[in-house]
């Protein structure tokens, strides 16, 4: 799998006011963006129709932002009540140092393709900023960020004793995985990505287990993510003792999840987490052939929706005082993080946390990330068109300078 950004790096960042934001922190709208040409803008930014965007660049700008008109897809219906960010009077200008040059935040994004990129500290927007045509109202594709929703839903779940305890397995809650290797994991080993089962998650591999499990769930098999599941029933390593990122675990506890909670994994999201955050504008997930949302990827919102989750994490579960994720749950999540195959990061309960256990990232494939700092309230959001593990560590370097810098 592509490495999540690294957290590190140290760098200069200074305030300044930018001609393009005389009005304040933004938003700010660019029509193109790099390689705009290669990435559609001739056509209108196609969104192409079903998976055509894994391998056409052209279908990407419209597909990461229209994903749910191409696949069935539920809603997550907003906040009655929106609490609204606030903004600064002038955009921070960023100055980092990276490959050995000192790198402004208008040259990351000049040379990267990201959709659309936003820095907060608590309620007051520093930056925010799209590209390729798109606005403050597209809901943009999450990839595997939303696992970590996952992550905060069985957190929930649990305080309120509709799952009773990590130590259950799923076959306690889904009788129909009895009998397979994974009905018989625990739920805190899938949480941890320590299922111990076979699955290889090679996205540059089309014959690799993701894209068997996509296959089956995105692109609608008439047994959904129940039956997807159950094609994963090899074993290498008992529950618990390694780590190995798998979606098919994330798929597992969503299941999980609908079965404890009686619930959709959307309407869930809404009343447990959509609501409460404030958002502002109605979310989407996409569901499999049998209705179940696909939960190892797929939620659709607003950049300042996600800002309002990252910035929930960084607030330690609460928002404006009112407790909506028990802070203990974030707290197990850092403690229980393991060590992964990437030095930088460990992983906890669904989230990628930094090797100090202080920071927390939501990673999505090819550029989407949501990074929270609780000791600053600081919150970066980027959507993008693809990444690389140098993107990554440039996104670190950039990261670092505003953590560190910013407070």
């Amino acid at each position: 799998m592509m490495s999540p950004p690294a957290i590190l790096c140290g760098c200069l960042l200074t305030f300044a006011a930018a001609a393009e934001f005389a009005g304040g922190a933004g938003p700010s709208f660019r029509a193109d963006g790099p390689d705009a040409e290669r990435y559609g803008s001739r056509e209108g930014f196609p969104a192409c129709r079903g998976t055509e965007y894994v391998g056409d660049l052209r279908c990407r700008v419209g597909a990461f932002s229209r994903f749910d008109t191409l696949f069935p897809a539920r809603a997550i219906a907003p906040s009655p009540h929106p609490v609204p960010f606030r903004r600064a009077g002038r955009e921070a200008e960023v100055r980092y140092v990276f490959g050995g040059e000192e790198r402004t935040l208008a040259q990351y994004l000049t040379r990267r393709p990201v959709t659309g990129f936003l820095i907060a500290r608590g309620d007051t927007i520093l930056v925010e900023r799209y590209q390729y045509g798109r606005t403050d109202r597209d809901r943009l594709a999450s990839f595997s960020m939303a696992k970590s929703i996952v992550g905060l839903l069985v957190g929930i779940a649990l305080e309120e004793g509709a799952i009773r305890s990590l130590d259950d397995r799923a076959q306690d809650y889904v009788p129909a995985l009895a009998g397979t290797a994974y009905g018989a994991t625990p739920i805190d080993a899938l949480l941890r990505m320590r299922s111990g089962m076979a699955f290889s998650e090679d996205y540059a591999d089309p014959a690799s287990d993701i894209y068997r499990l996509a296959r089956a769930t995105l692109e609608q098999d008439p047994g959904g993510s129940l039956a997807a599941v159950r094609r994963f029933d090899t074993r290498r390593a008992p529950p618990g003792e390694r780590f190995n990122y798998a979606s098919a675990d994330s798929a597992v506890l969503g299941l999980v999840l609908a079965a404890a909670t009686g619930r959709t994994l959307a309407d869930y999201t809404r009343e447990k987490l959509w609501e409460p955050i404030g958002s502002e504008a109605r979310a989407t997930w996409i569901v499999d052939a049998t209705g179940n949302e696909i939960a190892y990827a797929f939620v659709n919102a607003v950049l300042r929706d996600w800002a309002r989750l990252g910035r929930l994490i960084a607030q330690g579960g609460s928002v404006a005082g009112r407790k909506v994720v028990p802070r203990s749950w974030l707290d197990a999540s850092l403690a229980r993080s393991g060590q992964t195959d990437i030095p930088q990061l460990r992983y906890g309960y669904h989230m990628w946390q930094s090797a100090d256990a202080k920071r927390t990232l939501l990673w999505g494939l090819r550029g989407q990330n949501v990074l929270a700092d609780p000791e600053t309230g600081l919150v970066l959001v980027q959507t993008a068109l693809s990444s690389d593990d140098a993107l990554d560590l440039e996104l670190a370097a950039l990261w670092t300078a505003v953590r560190t810098q910013l407070r």
